[in-house]
């Protein structure tokens, strides 16, 4: 009796496991459906990296006549100057839109009144949350794709310089982390019920943690800590390390890929968990559908 009711729970696993997935990849479905509704949206991921790349550059030759790439080398470790801010444009775009993503779904939700009806599906919301990140990390991977080839073609960059199958381990390993920080930015969204002002506050610091024009080397110490406990800034600089040699955090790739192995298990599990306790106390005070 005990080993035929184990057979018969192995099948009934399965199915959940199946229909799960099944509930996070038709949410990724919906929100790509939706933006492709919106081809500006996808546009301006597109553009957006290389207008942040050109305007310090054009800049810089505007006021010395020719950027000084001696001068930049001796900070960074790389003369290649272009690249450098291109790659730190595109980690940009792909860790606030990823902040993006999260936190307008919260509240778009919210504001049409379906949030409630979401928590009340019989689904768990883990799994609703992971087809919002899912369809995040397909936008951001195509825009970013895009955007990097676009960038090489007009600033006249070699896009096959340096090892790319680390760099894209960089990439594919420190989205993890990224997108648990966006949990973090979900369930302020979700307690403060606000989204624009604070992604335009998640913007301009992260540009600044990350270093997206500069070495994190030139910050004072107590900003340079800070900087790194923040798992973006280890994404940026293994990817900048891998195409363009500009040195790793730890003097290898491999110490460097383990401490954003560590984020990437830290953070999820963090943002999940403090999602999951503003969710219950907004659900015993005013409710999550409040707006």
């Amino acid at each position: 009796m005990v080993v035929e009711e184990r057979i018969a729970r192995k099948p009934r696993r399965s199915l959940a496991w199946l229909q799960s997935i099944g509930i996070m990849l038709k949410v990724a479905e919906t929100q790509l459906r939706l933006i492709s509704r919106y081809p500006g949206s996808l546009a301006i991921d597109v553009i957006m990296p290389i207008v942040t790349t050109a305007i310090p550059i054009l800049l810089g030759r505007s006021l010395t006549g020719s950027f000084d790439a001696q001068a930049f080398a001796a900070n960074t470790g790389t003369t290649d100057y272009v690249p450098y801010m291109l790659i730190g444009s595109s980690m940009l775009t792909v860790v606030t839109t990823a902040l993006w993503n999260v936190g307008f779904w919260v509240r778009r939700e919210q504001q049409t009144g379906t949030l409630e009806a979401i928590y009340l599906a019989p689904a768990s919301r883990f799994w609703v949350l992971a087809g919002v990140a899912l369809y995040g990390m397909v936008r951001s991977l195509v825009s970013l794709l895009l955007s990097f080839i676009l960038g090489c073609l007009i600033f006249g960059i070699n896009p096959l310089q340096g090892h790319i199958g680390l760099a894209f381990s960089f990439l594919l390993l420190g989205l993890v982390p990224v997108y648990g920080l966006s949990l973090i930015y979900g369930a302020v969204v979700l307690r403060l019920k606000e989204a624009g002002a604070l992604i335009q506050i998640a913007q301009w610091l992260t540009s600044l943690l990350m270093g997206i024009y500069f070495p994190i080397t030139v910050f004072p110490p107590l900003l340079r800590w800070i900087a790194l406990v923040f798992p973006p800034t280890w994404m940026n600089n293994g990817i900048r390390a891998a195409l363009l040699g500009v040195g790793w955090f730890f003097d290898s790739w491999y110490a460097d890929l383990g401490v954003l192995a560590v984020f990437a298990v830290i953070m999820p599990v963090l943002g999940y968990n403090l999602f999951a306790v503003v969710e219950r106390k907004m659900q015993r005070n005013e409710g999550v559908g409040t707006f």
